[in-house]
C-alpha cells in the first residue's frame, strides 16, 4: 500500500517496489542499502523516459523552495569546510566507481547525461543510474520507468547508499529526517510542476 509523502508531488513506496523489479542495478550494487523508493509525479507514455532523465539530471536545488535551497547550501558549505567532496574522494574512500564493475553491455552502452554532483553510470530504455562518491557515502540515484497499472507510465526513484564508516553512518542518520520530511517532498513537488509544464 502506498504511503503519502506528506505533500502533493511524490509518494513514498515500500522497498519491494524497487527490489522486486528486474532492474539492472541489482547486478552491480548488491552491497548497497536501499534507503528510499519514491513514485514520481510524472505520468506519461512508454516513450517519455528520456525526458524524465533529462529533467532529473538538470534539476537544481536553486530552483526549489527556500527551505530546500537553505538545506543544500548548508550541506555544501559544511562539505567544503570538512573536505567531504574534494576531487580525490573516490580514491581516498577506497571505493572505486561502480562503472568498473558494469556488465559489458552497460559499460559500452550510453551512460546518460551528467547530473552534478553525480556521475552517470548507465542508461537503458527504462532505467538510469548515477553515483556519487565522497567521504561520507557511496550513493546511487536510480530512476526507472514503470507501468502504472492504468494504461500509462510514471517515474520511480530509488536511493541506495553504502555509508563510509562511522562518519557515513552518522551522516545518514542525521539527514534522514530532513530528506523524508522536507527535501524529497518539496523536490518532487517541483519536479512534478516542471513535468506538467512539459506535458
Amino acid at each position: 500500500m502506498l504511503a503519502s509523502a506528506g505533500e502533493p508531488g511524490g509518494t513514498r513506496l515500500p522497498g519491494s517496489a524497487h527490489t522486486e523489479r528486474p532492474w539492472r542495478i541489482h547486478e552491480v550494487a548488491r552491497e548497497f542499502r536501499l534507503e528510499d523508493v519514491w513514485a514520481l509525479p510524472t505520468p506519461g507514455g512508454p516513450e517519455d523516459f528520456p525526458h524524465l532523465v533529462r529533467l532529473m539530471s538538470s534539476f537544481s536545488p536553486s530552483r526549489s523552495s527556500t527551505v530546500v535551497r537553505l538545506l543544500f547550501a548548508i550541506r555544501w558549505k559544511v562539505g567544503a569546510l570538512l573536505a567531504w567532496d574534494s576531487p580525490d574522494t573516490a580514491e581516498s574512500s577506497g571505493r572505486p566507481t561502480l562503472r568498473d564493475r558494469l556488465p559489458p553491455d552497460l559499460r559500452h552502452g550510453p551512460s546518460g547525461p551528467e547530473a552534478r554532483p553525480f556521475t552517470s553510470l548507465y542508461l537503458t530504455a527504462d532505467e538510469w543510474a548515477a553515483e556519487i562518491v565522497n567521504r561520507t557515502v557511496h550513493g546511487i540515484l536510480h530512476l526507472g520507468w514503470v507501468d502504472d497499472g492504468r494504461g500509462g507510465y510514471r517515474g520511480q526513484m530509488a536511493v541506495l547508499v553504502k555509508p563510509n564508516g562511522r562518519l557515513g553512518a552518522g551522516y545518514m542518520a542525521a539527514i534522514t529526517p530532513f530528506r523524508h520530511a522536507i527535501v524529497y517532498p518539496r523536490m518532487l513537488k517541483e519536479i512534478g510542476r516542471q513535468w506538467r509544464t512539459f506535458s
